[in-house]
């Protein structure tokens, strides 16, 4: 075995037929470091940990692996033991014999089936649609139109994403992440940055398929048109959507996650019948592929954030306002005043939906002038007020509260002392903040060694210009 991800996948393989877990990214980050020869602490700080705790996952990882093997294994003897793996005769119908110097390991029946698979595959990832000569099978038809606001002159309509987009593809096609969940604001532009990403990273792939949450499809019916449009190209096929992960490269992007949600409590708990996405999504995360999963949501799974703490190939990407390219849109609607934009920008915080909205409303009443209408002194919301109140009435009791709170707080505030007029407890005033900030609407800003928190500053102009109650019923 010549490939440190033939031996990932075969170690992967082995010890989930014995306990059903997966390896941990810990497991294969020690499994890669060794067969590469590396010592314990290059490989935590490759990992960026410890060395005891490398050394400690690796005494477990070396005493499960020789569990299942009935051979002694460690640090020193494991690739000998295993780069002699593919002088492979078929014994019995019992499973095959693998040579190892003067003895030999006798792999369990449950693998065989793995072993077959792996003599007749290539050893290294699934091969991309280049190295098979053909392009990918693409399916968009439910991927959004994308406008031109984003538009610039010089033709690149993502300039202000290039650091984004750069991450992105860093994560799936480096990093080999499963799972990732981009999150913000509805019109933030989760789905142009995505349909550029797949633009620039197509030829990687041999499938790629949008699927939109808007309709609440099932579990059972999205993994039935998955599998159908996996199956199209392939003479036989497969009872699963992890195995055409498994056995293609594929990429996957599900968009409008958040209508899965319950909406009027903390975020991302799931409406009722529609709890096995979150087990699919763990899924997608712990077993071993080459494919991945997107989700694009208003606000962040809660599993997420479990996987991401265990090292899991998970990532989450927080999108938020342009930077320089939004003063393409207010070029676009042909506005005035120039020196005025970043101003006008820095309010509406780069949202392209918000700036194209109050582009527009600046022409209609101030003939373009962005100067006039900064001299009102007011940030004014408009037709961004129906958008916001969309946001806000998924809100939670709690967080409605303390929404109403930090709106009415003249700086950041520290959570660390609970507020004597706000009728919670701190460990309900913590939890309101940590589910706003997944969906985005509060920002935590470092102060020293502490950590400040602060909601939007348009959401706290609207819920100050709307009265809200600071206990709705």
């Amino acid at each position: 075995m010549d490939n440190v991800k033939d031996v990932l996948q075969w170690a992967d393989d082995l010890i989930f037929d014995k306990t059903g877990e997966h390896l941990t990214s810990v497991q294969e980050a020690i499994l890669t470091g060794v067969w590469q020869r590396k010592k314990y602490p290059q490989i935590a700080k490759d990992y960026n940990c410890s060395a005891s705790h490398i050394k400690k996952e690796a005494a477990k990882l070396w005493e499960r692996l020789a569990e299942e093997l009935g051979e002694d294994l460690n640090k020193f003897n494991f690739r000998s033991k295993l780069e002699k793996k593919h002088n492979v005769s078929q014994g019995s119908n019992f499973g095959y014999s693998v040579q190892v110097n003067e003895g030999s390991i006798n792999i369990c029946v449950e693998c065989l089936h793995y072993l077959n698979d792996l003599q007749n595959r290539s050893h290294s990832p699934p091969p991309t649609s280049q190295t098979k000569d053909r392009s990918p099978i693409i399916n968009l038809t439910e991927a959004p139109e994308i406008t031109n606001f984003y538009d610039s002159p010089s033709g690149d309509s993502f300039a202000s994403r290039t650091t984004e987009l750069s991450t992105l593809k860093q994560w799936i096609l480096e990093a080999n992440t499963r799972l990732i969940t981009i999150y913000g604001l509805s019109g933030i532009g989760k789905s142009a940055i995505a349909l550029k990403l797949i633009e620039q990273i197509q030829t990687e792939f041999d499938y790629i398929i949008w699927r939109t949450l808007n309709n609440l499809p099932t579990l059972s019916t999205l993994q039935t048109e998955l599998k159908q449009f996996f199956s199209q190209s392939q003479e036989n096929s497969l009872p699963t959507v992890i195995d055409y992960f498994r056995t293609s490269r594929c990429l996957v992007i599900i968009d409008d996650v958040q209508n899965i949600f319950k909406s009027g409590q903390i975020a991302g708990q799931y409406l009722p019948s529609y709890e096995d996405y979150g087990k699919f999504f763990k899924q997608i995360a712990t077993s071993f592929h080459y494919s991945c999963l997107i989700l694009l949501s208003w606000e962040k799974p809660r599993e997420i954030t479990a996987l991401e703490a265990e090292n899991r190939p998970v990532q989450t990407l927080h999108l938020q306002g342009l930077r320089e390219q939004a003063a393409e849109i207010l070029r676009e609607k042909r506005l005035t005043d120039e020196d005025k934009w970043s101003e006008l920008i820095a309010i509406y915080q780069g949202h392209p939906c918000w700036l194209n909205i109050i582009a527009a409303t600046i022409i209609e009443l101030f003939n373009g002038s962005v100067d006039q209408f900064l001299a009102q002194n007011d940030i004014y919301l408009g037709d961004i007020e129906p958008l916001l109140e969309t946001h806000l009435e998924r809100l939670s009791e709690s967080e409605k509260k303390v929404s109403y709170w930090l709106a009415n707080q003249a700086e950041a505030v520290d959570i660390s002392q609970k507020p004597a007029n706000l009728e919670l407890s701190k460990s309900e005033i913590w939890q309101a903040i940590q589910s706003l900030g997944r969906r985005g609407l509060v920002e935590r800003r470092e102060m020293g060694e502490r950590s400040y928190f602060q909601i939007n500053p348009i959401f706290q102009q609207y819920i100050q210009s709307q009265k809200i109650s600071a206990h709705p019923q």
